[in-house]
Order: structure tokens, then C-alpha cells, then sequence
């Protein structure tokens, strides 16, 4: 079973969103039109390739785990915006896969070989192209209150550190032709059922159902103790914080 096998009942459903203003103002920084061609690495189910899937033209998707495409399969249809799927990882992909205008990467970089990956995204960023690296999380800015407590949940029962997603970019793409450009960040707030926060612990790998195993409801009871005082009526109020790093 591969790393993120059995989150995928929680991943789409409780993940921090992408907002649509975030795809709408990023569309628009890199001028991504019909005419351009993109592709999303590390899709899961395809919230990044479907975002800007009305803004752009053909789009590519791809990811190594068979069920998560069968999710961006299902969105795909149901948003009535055709993608190509490709199972399979970023490292993998041969050299006849094209080149893109726009090649996008959400919360996966982290887990993609430096080295091979450096060498596909030369091959894959079209002359005057672009990378945009996406987050999308709870906001780190004070306004979540309940964060720490939730976070510290996530460390005593999973397998690795919230934060370990986190990548110096500016070192990473050191000695390629290419160089973080600008960081665009789009701040929304939403609130939703506490229950969905204590879900959410299942949708991260070192929370999965997988790593929990016979403790999964062990766990998510302590975190329905964490969040409670401070959630109202059953409803907790996040604000959620989406970014792009634009490399080009």
C-alpha cells in the first residue's frame, strides 16, 4: 500500500481548500489563458488541475496513486472539464511527455526525489514558462487558535512533524535555469463542522488510517477533546491561508 493509499476517503472531502479566488488572481499573474497548456504533478484528486482548469487550455494530471486518479477521474467528470490522467510519478515521466507553459506542484514537492525532479521539470517548463508551487493550509497567523493544540495532536499520534512539507525553493532550484520569481498568497476564511477538523487527521499520511491502524478512533477522540473549547455549536471557524510560489 503506497504512503497515501488510505487517506483518500478523507483527503478531498477535509483537506484545507483552494479557494476560487486563489485560482482566479494566480490565473491571472501568469497570464494563463485557453491557449495554455498545463500540467499539475502530485495532483491526488485533482484539486489544483481542476481549479484552473476553466482558466487554461489542455490539462495534464498526474499522480502514482491509482485511487486518487480515480477521484480526479470522478471530479473531472463531474465539473465537465476533461483532463488527461497520467498514473504515474513526476520522476518517471518520459521525455517525449512535452513541454508546458505552466507546470504546477500542490503539496507534493516534498516527496519527489530532488535530483530526477530538477531534471524533469527542465524537459517539462516551456521557453517562457512557469512553476507555481502550492499550498494551501490552516493559517499560521495567529488567527487560529486552536492550531497549536491541533498540530500537537498531529506530532503525539502520527509518524512526522506537521511543518515537514516545508522546502528552502530558492535552494532547491539552485543551479537550474531557474529562480523563485514572486509568492502570491490569498487569505479566505470559512467555518465548518469541528468534526470535519477531526477527519481531516486522517486525510495526512502520518495520521492515515494506515499509520493510526486499531488507535484511529483513539485519536480521533482526543481530537474532539482539543477542539471543543473552540468550536460553537458544533462549528469552528478557520482561516485558511493558499500560496503560490511562482519559479520561472
Amino acid at each position: 500500500m503506497s504512503r497515501f493509499a488510505s487517506t483518500v476517503d478523507f483527503y478531498e472531502r477535509f483537506r484545507a481548500p483552494y479557494p476560487a479566488a486563489f485560482f482566479e488572481k494566480i490565473a491571472s499573474a501568469l497570464g494563463i489563458t485557453p491557449e495554455t497548456s498545463l500540467i499539475d504533478l502530485g495532483t491526488g484528486p485533482g484539486l489544483i488541475a481542476l481549479g484552473f482548469a476553466p482558466y487554461a487550455g489542455p490539462v495534464t494530471a498526474v499522480d502514482p496513486e491509482p485511487a486518487m486518479l480515480a477521484l480526479a477521474r470522478q471530479a473531472s467528470a463531474r465539473a465537465a472539464r476533461p483532463i488527461t490522467l497520467i498514473e504515474g510519478t513526476a520522476e518517471s515521466l518520459p521525455a517525449d511527455a512535452g513541454a508546458f507553459d505552466v507546470v504546477t506542484i500542490g503539496r507534493a514537492l516534498h516527496w519527489m526525489d530532488p535530483g530526477p525532479t530538477k531534471v524533469v521539470l527542465s524537459r517539462l517548463v516551456a521557453p517562457g514558462g512557469a512553476i507555481a508551487i502550492c499550498a494551501s493550509s490552516t493559517a499560521r497567523d495567529g488567527r487560529n487558535k486552536w492550531r497549536d493544540a491541533y498540530d500537537a495532536l498531529r506530532v503525539r499520534w502520527g509518524q512526522a512533524k506537521p511543518d515537514r512539507s516545508h522546502i528552502d525553493l530558492p535552494a532547491f532550484f539552485a543551479g537550474t535555469r531557474f529562480a523563485v520569481s514572486e509568492k502570491i498568497v490569498v487569505l479566505t476564511e470559512q467555518t465548518i463542522p469541528a468534526e470535519d477538523l477531526v477527519q481531516r487527521i486522517l486525510s495526512f499520511s502520518s495520521t492515515s488510517p494506515a499509520i493510526l491502524g486499531d488507535r484511529i478512533e483513539a485519536a480521533l477522540d482526543e481530537g474532539r477533546e482539543v477542539l471543543a473549547p473552540f468550536s460553537e455549536n458544533g462549528m469552528i471557524t478557520e482561516t485558511v491561508e493558499s500560496t503560490a510560489t511562482i519559479i520561472r
